[in-house]
């Protein structure tokens, strides 16, 4: 990816830009294999058996290194997406004045960069990015000044479906122009097609932090339809949601892959009668994305997750594809030890932590005796480090995903199988 802000010094956001991508990708998988070799072989899990199973093709790229051998992991081959224009989600600092508002990053003095070119994202963000300070300028809506503490509109918040449908999100320190951001909202949107939904977000506090507690709806749905995968889901405004939406799709489509997998063991071992229904547990579900691919006729599947609102557009999705399934708003954890100790356990328990990784529920997990988990990190450190927590179960399957091209971060999925 050519990236003119990078060559110029203006931001290094992509840190690992200058990296071809296939050597980018292989170092990584190494580097998370060598990760999981060190937990595996801590945590004494038995190693997976691989006799008879071929090296995973990996588009090109030498196969992962000795020591994802050496544990037992069988390494599919890692999933890449675009290299340029997959991000789709945009998060742009606003600075500079009213009449001349810049969309971007701040540098070390405070002051604005323009990154409304950025490379990282498609089209029709990049051109609803071209658009917006002719709103602020309408609208007169003056660019909140970190250092004077000053100003109302902290950032912009784009997010853009794969039918190229846009959400926008108006950061402000207090609601005062939200009535002018109505008034003056076709500036934005007769320039651009698209837009679907637009809100503000209230954040008055003098933070790092993106955006605060409160979401007030300007126009629009109050829902974004989002194609991950073969499912829509149904995003709203303060909802997390996979950022590479190509690499997304494939992630829940692997994971219900192997729930398929698990259902064709369960009913090859029941001489020849199909097995009981299969029970599994998407904790830390977010707006249902593996728990709305792996519902399926038979299966009881049911969705945790401590954010009141990615719940609700969990609810909504399942609602909109008529599948079937049960979301809870919850501490993962704590509603899982509440099942356990009134005997309810699943077949399969499906994680999908933020990038602490699932801290006591690993402790829960080794205990409880349920036999398959697929766990699914942001962060390959700290699943490594619930992985020594959790020897009971062994590593029998990796993929790695390039979920954030150009940096050192990555996804890793993994299914475990108890063994003792």
């Amino acid at each position: 990816m050519e990236c003119a802000h990078y060559d110029a010094g203006r931001c290094r956001s992509c840190t690992l830009l200058p990296l071809p991508s296939p050597v980018r990708v292989q170092r990584s998988q190494d580097e998370i294999a060598r990760l999981l070799t060190e937990a595996t072989t801590a945590s004494g899990t038995a190693p997976a058996d691989t006799s008879g199973t071929a090296p995973a093709d990996t588009s090109g790229t030498a196969p992962a290194d000795a020591s994802g051998e050496a544990a037992g992991i069988r390494w599919l081959p890692p999933v890449t997406g675009p290299d340029a224009g997959f991000r789709n989600k945009a998060k742009m600092v606003v600075s500079g004045t009213v009449n001349d508002p810049i969309l971007g990053i701040l540098d070390e003095t405070g002051a604005g960069i323009d990154l409304r070119d950025c490379p990282l994202y498609p089209a029709s963000v990049l051109r609803l990015l071209d658009a917006v300070p002719a709103l602020i300028r309408r609208a007169q809506i003056p660019p909140y000044d970190v250092t004077r503490r000053r100003g109302e509109l902290k950032h912009i918040i784009v997010t853009v479906s794969a039918d190229s449908e846009l959400m926008v999100r108006f950061v402000l320190r207090t609601p005062k122009p939200v009535a002018r951001i109505r008034e003056h909202l076709s500036v934005l949107t007769d320039a651009v097609d698209g837009v679907r939904v637009v809100s503000a977000n209230i954040h008055p506090q003098h933070s790092a932090v993106l955006e605060g507690a409160e979401e007030i709806h300007i126009a629009g749905d109050r829902h974004l339809p989002m194609r991950q995968g073969r499912v829509t889901l149904q995003v709203l405004p303060r909802s997390f949601v996979q950022t590479n939406t190509a690499v997304a799709g494939q992630l829940y489509e692997q994971v219900a892959a192997w729930v398929n997998e698990i259902v064709a063991s369960r009913d090859a071992g029941s001489a020849g009668e199909q097995a009981a229904g299969l029970r599994v547990w998407d904790l830390y579900c977010g707006v249902g994305g593996f728990a709305l691919h792996v519902a399926a006729p038979g299966r009881a599947v049911t969705g945790v997750e401590v954010s009141a609102e990615a719940i609700a557009s969990a609810q909504a999705a399942a609602a909109e594809a008529g599948l079937t399934a049960d979301f809870h708003v919850a501490d993962a954890a704590g509603w899982a030890a509440e099942q356990g100790q009134a005997g309810e356990l699943p077949d399969v328990v499906v994680v999908n932590p933020p990038r602490r990784g699932i801290g006591a529920l690993a402790a829960w997990l080794e205990d409880s005796g349920v036999a398959d988990v697929i766990y699914s990190s942001c962060n390959p450190v700290t699943l490594a480090r619930d992985l020594k927590q959790m020897p009971s179960y062994r590593v029998e399957a990796a993929r790695m995903l390039d979920m954030f091209p150009h940096t050192a971060h990555a996804e890793v999925v993994v299914r475990l199988r108890r063994v003792s």
